[in-house]
């Protein structure tokens, strides 16, 4: 289970001291595919690289499974299964995808297991399997790479910042199936960074984030009919959380 317990996050800008995450408590039980949505700026990308360690929260603490993770940094929290997904992915030059699934899994994978997670993604494994992590993928490949390092090291929590950022439509479609497929069968839980109806639509829970602070977290029965409709699932959240840009 991972617990958010009072979370708070201060940056320093020309204009001073900005705060943006604020007081923030969550709780994730194990195996919940839960998706976190809410306005632009309002905390939820800042959030999801605290739980991974990238930044360091000003306050509060983030419990994994009873064990306090504040202060761990990236690999640390990898080692522990705790898995992240960018939302713009890094490339590797001169790494092959066959030696990111390697890295991914922590093990010595063979071509057949490695082509096997490529295959989940939608991408011809004969096509990849040897192709460097660099500027010849488009990004949509390169996202579905990614996400093929997330299913290959497996763990306890998987979370992604904005998936569906950057790719095609049909790469979108498979993204999506591989999503109602990791809600069908993990054992762990999934936390996606998204506004996309079609991701809200596959959630268990939906937490919305507005200016730093939760303000709705239920079930998808619950949530999903106040933050869709007429307007886009981004303006029904500012609406639903009384937020209005300046």
């Amino acid at each position: 289970m991972l617990k958010i317990e009072n979370l708070s996050f201060d940056v320093n800008d020309e204009k001073g001291e900005k705060e943006i995450i604020k007081d923030l408590n969550l709780e994730i039980q194990d195996g919940k595919f839960v998706v976190i949505t809410g306005p632009n700026g309002g905390g939820k990308s800042t959030m999801a690289k605290l739980i991974m360690g990238i930044e360091k929260p000003t306050s509060g603490r983030i419990l994994f499974d009873g064990v306090d993770i504040t202060e761990m940094d990236v690999t640390q929290k990898a080692r522990l299964g705790i898995s992240f997904a960018f939302q713009q992915p890094v490339r590797f030059k001169g790494i092959r995808v066959l030696d990111l699934l390697r890295l991914a899994s922590g093990k010595h994978l063979s071509v057949g297991e490695a082509c096997t997670y490529l295959s989940e993604v939608g991408l011809c494994a004969k096509d990849y399997i040897s192709r460097e992590v660099n500027a010849s993928l488009s990004g949509g490949e390169l996202k579905r790479v990614e996400i093929a390092t997330v299913l290959a090291r497996g763990g306890k929590l998987a979370v992604f910042d904005e998936p569906e950022a950057g790719i095609d439509l049909w790469s979108f479609q498979n993204l999506i199936r591989v999503f109602e497929r990791m809600q069908a069968t993990t054992k762990g839980s999934v936390l996606i960074i998204s506004h996309q109806e079609r991701i809200l639509n596959i959630a268990d829970e939906i937490v919305v984030i507005a200016e730093g602070n939760i303000v709705k977290h239920g079930s998808r029965d619950e949530i999903l009919p106040q933050i869709l409709g007429t307007d886009s699932a981004v303006d029904a959240c500012r609406k639903l959380s009384g937020f209005a840009e300046q």
